[in-house]
């Protein structure tokens, strides 16, 4: 533990905030920034006895449907008892009072994200093997949780989500972009003209990969939590599925800043990783060119969004200006796909 000072973080406030909520808290709180800038801000948190994880959304640049914290909170809480591992939950504040912002807390949990090529490194094959097979394992058991018996009935709709989702991300590049792009217009247009007719139902995570979730310290086939649940609601596991095969694309890289695991050359390639999730689950890859056409313009949205909030201002670090240069070989994947899926 180190700052006292932390932009979006008042400890003053946040202390005085758990004692009225009934959380003994042993003495004075310090905190650290675990991530900050590209999505919500999380810090770890502690009194010298407990530890928590505080998660809210940056200070600024914020775009719509995004940095959900209360959305996170509510899926976690559902899930606690389920197959799907994640974070004790704690507290929700939706008092922007407080901290500024709404914020939820969590128990802290000990293991290991394996976010960066270094990271990876220093596993074996058989390690790595294993870790890619237990995350497809967590996918498809979250896609087996039936929402309606976990409380999350109305946690989407998942009438017409496909066709949402096109014009959901479509109206976020308007709100993001930094300049026009011809061929990603292209490809909302044949998106929304190749929207499948009907779709499955399913808890989805909406941003599924290595770095989203935490594995055993000792053993990294073992997913101990599945974190950062901001973009999670019902709808197509297809959807789902697509979006952590597309994150193996290079661009990754560049969004993140730095060279990623999930692109290494050492995890199964994206169709691979689709074929696993398809023999353990008995669903067919239906209209696969149109859902990983959807994860490539969701993604380059994304990245664009996330140069948008570092010209605004409200990114603290930095690779945050160069996250756009991902959006046209993620606009030429998408298309890509369509034409070879048709």
């Amino acid at each position: 533990m180190t700052d006292t000072q932390l932009e979006g973080l008042d400890l003053v406030a946040l202390q005085r905030f758990l004692g009225d909520s009934g959380i003994a808290v042993g003495g004075d709180l310090q905190a650290r920034l675990i991530s900050g800038g590209k999505s919500n801000l999380t810090f770890e948190v502690s009194d010298g006895v407990s530890r928590w994880v505080l998660r809210r959304p940056p200070t600024a640049g914020l775009t719509p449907s995004a940095h959900d914290v209360a959305r996170e909170f509510r899926v976690c809480a559902a899930l606690q008892d389920s197959a799907v591992p994640v974070a004790p939950t704690v507290v929700l504040c939706e008092d922007e009072s407080v901290l500024g912002a709404p914020f939820a807390m969590t128990g802290f949990v000990d293991g290991q994200v394996i976010r960066t090529v270094d990271d990876l490194e220093a596993l074996s094959g058989v390690q790595v093997d294993a870790c890619v097979r237990e995350l497809v394992r967590v996918l498809a058991a979250l896609h087996a949780v039936d929402h309606r018996a976990v409380g999350l009935e109305g946690f989407g709709r998942p009438d017409g989500f496909l066709s949402r989702q096109v014009a959901l991300w479509a109206r976020q590049w308007e709100r993001v972009k930094t300049r026009e792009l011809p061929d990603l217009d292209r490809l909302h247009g044949l998106l929304r003209d190749a929207v499948p007719a009907g779709s499955r139902t399913a808890i989805v995570h909406g941003d599924y990969r290595i770095d989203n979730t935490l594995v055993a310290a000792d053993d990294p086939g073992r997913v101990v939590a599945v974190v950062d649940w901001e973009l999670s609601t019902l709808g197509d596991p297809l959807a789902d599925l697509a979006q952590m095969c597309v994150y193996r694309h290079p661009a990754l890289d560049v969004i993140l800043g730095e060279p990623a695991a999930w692109t290494s050359p050492r995890l199964p390639s994206a169709d691979a990783i689709a074929q696993m999730y398809s023999a353990a689950t008995g669903t067919a890859l239906d209209r696969w060119g149109f859902y990983l056409g959807l994860a490539n313009f969701k993604l380059a949205v994304i990245a664009e969004g996330i140069t948008h909030r570092h010209l605004a201002g409200a990114t603290t670090g930095e690779g945050f200006a160069h996250a756009c240069e991902a959006v046209p070989p993620l606009v030429a994947a998408g298309l890509a796909a369509l034409e070879e899926h048709r």
